[in-house]
């Protein structure tokens, strides 16, 4: 069955266009209401959010559907990604919804879902809820009597601080830390800063002074340029990074080099190793993890299992396989001994362990290899697919052939948008550049 609202990672889209209108995320409140609304009990559904000023019209529209549906709906206002899923377990809940679209500016949002028990939603959860979208969230009407309630928690963010810091190991504390955190002016600008410092780390704040337009704007993981700035005028010990809903990581160092997912990854499952607590013999990663990551992990005498993109196939590969370490490469971080997602200040407080632990700089714990040269371009299309065309299929066996042996091609369409992202790496960086060249220009004269 083709999705019409959902994708990887929820629905996300252009606020008031197309299927993200607030008439739209009523419907989805009914129509989610009636799909988790299972047995006698008292239903429950915990709704947060991130600052984008569309929230605010989001959230009603959620709520009075979910009443609409018979369920309780628990407000805690913005808090990361991750604490709405674990709350969701926290408060014995059906559902848990996060509107936000992460690491996109504001113009955009999302709802992500997570069920009872802190995972996100199965496919086939998800097209069970399409399917009442449209065609029958009427059903999920209630008589008068058996209408819902809302009520806003309003120390929701305890729950989260406390349940972040229990992940530290007992007796660490990072007195004499100094780090910049970055808040992306997103879902974390209050629980990450106090974290770090009920912790005892020399905390510096940015990006905490949202205003409902500015979330991720020159700031957070995916711009992390006036982190890197600030760690070297602050003589801070490391940067973190997070993005508008704070499900993903980018560190620095302390000379501002930046830190990515893939060496994140490395040092926690390193770590996690030589401590005896690592599940699974290595880690889950995407087809767009370095090839020097899989080096490392095989000189080591672990693997690195790879999925398709999208942290949701990690997290299903963890849970499959009996892996407690997974993530991607653009910094989402999934410790499933913590948490059911991924987690950006959880993350963090592992690296920040390590380097407390060790005594060495955040340069000589987080440089865990060598990246291969890797070269990812973006090709937008008009309609039709060019990978199904002659010239486009033969540059692409040409370009394996010549990879063949010393390094990868991954090619995959966006789930979001008309673009085919081309990648290549290898030991010859001249020749990574000039079959991604290749493809790019032959997808481009196909389209």
């Amino acid at each position: 069955m083709s999705r019409k609202y959902f994708g990887t990672d929820g629905m996300r889209g252009e606020v008031n266009q197309g299927f993200m209108t607030p008439d739209v995320a009523m419907k989805v409140g009914l129509a989610a209401g009636r799909v988790f609304r299972r047995g006698d009990h008292v239903h429950r559904v915990v709704i947060g959010k991130d600052t984008r000023r569309s929230g605010y019209m989001y959230e009603p529209a959620m709520v009075a559907g979910f009443i609409a549906a018979g369920m309780d709906v628990i407000t805690v206002g913005p808090m990361p990604t991750p604490a709405i899923a674990m709350l969701v377990k926290s408060f014995r809940a059906d559902l848990g919804v996060m509107i936000s679209a992460s690491h996109n500016p504001h113009h955009d949002n999302g709802l992500k879902f997570f069920g009872p028990d802190g995972y996100k939603l199965s496919d086939e959860t998800e097209l069970a809820i399409e399917a009442k979208i449209d065609n029958g969230f009427h059903e999920a009407l209630v008589p008068s009597e058996k209408l819902g309630k809302a009520l806003h928690f309003e120390d929701a963010r305890g729950r989260y601080v406390e349940s972040a810091k229990a992940t530290v190991p007992h007796g660490v504390t990072f007195d004499g830390l100094k780090v910049v955190v970055d808040c992306a002016h997103g879902a974390a600008y209050k629980v990450a800063p106090m974290v770090l410092w009920e912790l005892g780390a020399d905390v510096v704040s940015i990006g905490v002074a949202p205003n409902g337009f500015n979330i991720n704007k020159d700031c957070g993981s995916t711009h992390p340029e006036a982190m890197c700035k600030r760690v070297v005028t602050e003589g801070a010990d490391l940067g973190i990074a997070l993005d508008g809903d704070a499900d993903r990581l980018i560190l620095c160092d302390e000379n501002g080099t930046i830190v990515d997912g893939d060496q994140i990854m490395a040092l926690i499952t390193r770590n996690w190793h030589k401590r005896g607590v690592l599940k699974g013999g290595g880690l889950v990663s995407t087809v767009m993890s370095n090839l020097g990551l899989e080096r490392l992990l095989e000189a080591d005498g672990l693997k690195l299992e790879r999925t398709k993109v999208g942290d949701r196939y990690v997290v299903e590969r963890m849970r499959k396989n009996g892996f407690n370490v997974g993530g991607e490469q653009s910094g989402h971080i999934v410790l499933s001994d913590f948490a059911t997602t991924g987690d950006g200040l959880i993350a963090a407080l592992q690296v920040m362990t390590e380097i407390k632990q060790s005594g060495q700089k955040a340069s000589e714990v987080c440089r865990q290899f060598e990246p291969v040269p890797q070269l990812l371009k973006n090709v937008r299309f008009k309609g039709g697919d060019p990978l199904a065309t002659d010239g486009v299929k033969a540059s692409i066996a040409s370009a394996e052939q010549e990879l063949n042996g010393s390094g990868r091609l991954v090619i995959r369409k966006s789930g979001t948008e008309p673009v085919i992202r081309v990648m290549a790496e290898g030991d010859d960086e001249a020749m990574v550049n000039r079959v991604v060249d290749q493809i790019c220009a032959e997808i481009e004269a196909s389209a």
